[in-house]
């Protein structure tokens, strides 16, 4: 049994009501981390391979651009609908159940080789990786409410690492497998079936739940600003990931990368990640405030479109670790959601809310500066737009990274 101060005998209860101690704790830790490690696979795995995909299935443009909306939208629908979900099927089963849809959808769209299935079964992998994305950050408030950064810098970390591997292994499976997409895609199914097995042995040990809190939804959360400004937060910081990730090589071959450079460059802006997510749910968790973090993040941004719009393109690789580094946005947003409220039946609410409402902002972004990138040709008017995305950033994480509570509001 840990040891606890005297002041910390109510946490010390909400740590026994989870039984979030010894063995169980352990587990539940390497469950959360098993399963961060698959919520992106089923997005990430694909892009590597789309061509290849989109010209075995006779996809049309306008199909191939549906796959490629289909994670903002199913993490926006899907996102909302966890909390009411979890009241009524109980959280570990409700994980559990998110992982079999996800290693589900991920093993049928490579069994038929049909277009409908295809877009049916990455559906039911993304509706798996939208519950786990609401879902963790309140199983972390519940099983660990004194432990929530060391525990926020986990899971941020896992799904950086997820994402990563994702992206970078698939086409070398590929290869290994003679060039059967089938198998480089479907292999991630296997991973889904190892982070299910933690939550199989979780499912006795389901958290007794506060009855007077189980009202707590996304709707709730309408009416207080500081959910807004969270909402608002993450998604402008998932608006300038996808951007990022979508039309970073694009910009660099602009600038005279060849396509192999381009690739590495976009490994690496990946690969920042993971070191990133490390620090900074460590060190939010620790301020009262996380202002100075915000618009540290911030300025790295600024200064990282300022240099890939105008500098030298001999000083490209200082921008993109400069950006790179300002994608701490995210595991800061993620944080934000444990410090800002006191329960976990709220940190679900919040975690539904602002992602629902962030993802359907970050949807528009890649789109948009396509829209801008085609009409002019150039890059001025789609930095212009990340400019005007980041100073919105700037507002509404000054806002969330007070020291506030979502209950405040609602009271």
């Amino acid at each position: 049994m840990s040891v606890l101060a005297p002041d910390d005998f109510a946490t010390a209860a909400a740590d026994r009501r989870s039984g979030a101690g010894g063995r169980l704790a352990w587990l539940v830790a390497l469950g959360i981390v098993l399963a961060a490690l698959n919520l992106r696979t089923a997005v990430t795995s694909v892009g590597p391979l789309l061509n290849q995909v989109s010209d075995a299935l006779g996809m049309s443009g306008v199909v191939t651009g549906l796959l490629t909306t289909l994670p903002v939208l199913c993490f926006a629908v899907f996102g909302a609908m966890t909390p009411a979900l979890a009241r009524r099927a109980g959280e570990h089963r409700l994980l559990l159940a998110a992982l079999v849809f996800l290693g589900a959808g991920l093993l049928v769209r490579v069994l038929v080789d049909s277009t409908p299935v295809f877009l049916a079964a990455s559906v039911l992998a993304l509706s798996g990786g939208a519950i786990g994305n609401v879902l963790i950050p309140t199983l972390i408030k519940r099983h660990f409410p004194r432990r929530s950064g060391p525990m926020t810098t986990l899971y941020a970390t896992a799904l950086a690492v997820g994402t990563m591997l994702a992206a970078a292994a698939t086409v070398p499976i590929e290869r290994a497998a003679d060039g059967d997409w089938h198998v480089a895609l479907g292999v991630w199914a296997a991973l889904a079936a190892v982070a299910a097995i933690p939550w199989l042995a979780l499912l006795r040990s389901e958290p007794e739940r506060d009855s007077g809190r189980q009202d707590a939804g996304p709707r709730a959360l309408v009416r207080s600003r500081l959910a807004w400004a969270i909402a608002g937060y993450f998604g402008t910081q998932s608006l300038v990931a996808y951007v990022m990730f979508g039309w970073l090589p694009q910009l660099l071959q602009d600038r005279g990368y060849t396509t192999g450079q381009a690739g590495v460059a976009l490994a690496v802006f990946s690969a920042l990640g993971i070191p990133v997510s490390v620090v900074v749910p460590a060190v939010a968790a620790r301020m009262k405030s996380q202002r100075p973090m915000v618009i540290g993040l911030v300025v790295l941004y600024v200064i990282g479109f300022a240099g890939m719009l105008a500098a030298p393109v001999s000083t490209m690789w200082v921008w993109i670790l400069a950006v790179g580094v300002g994608m701490g946005s995210f595991p800061m947003a993620l944080t934000l959601l444990a410090l800002r409220t006191r329960t976990p039946e709220l940190t679900g609410a919040l975690s539904a809310f602002g992602q629902s409402v962030g993802y359907l902002i970050a949807g528009a972004g890649p789109i948009v500066v396509g829209v801008l990138y085609s009409a002019t040709g150039g890059w001025t008017l789609p930095f212009a737009l990340l400019f005007a995305v980041v100073a919105a950033q700037a507002l509404t994480g000054w806002y969330a990274a007070g020291d506030r509570y979502v209950e405040d509001d609602l009271a």
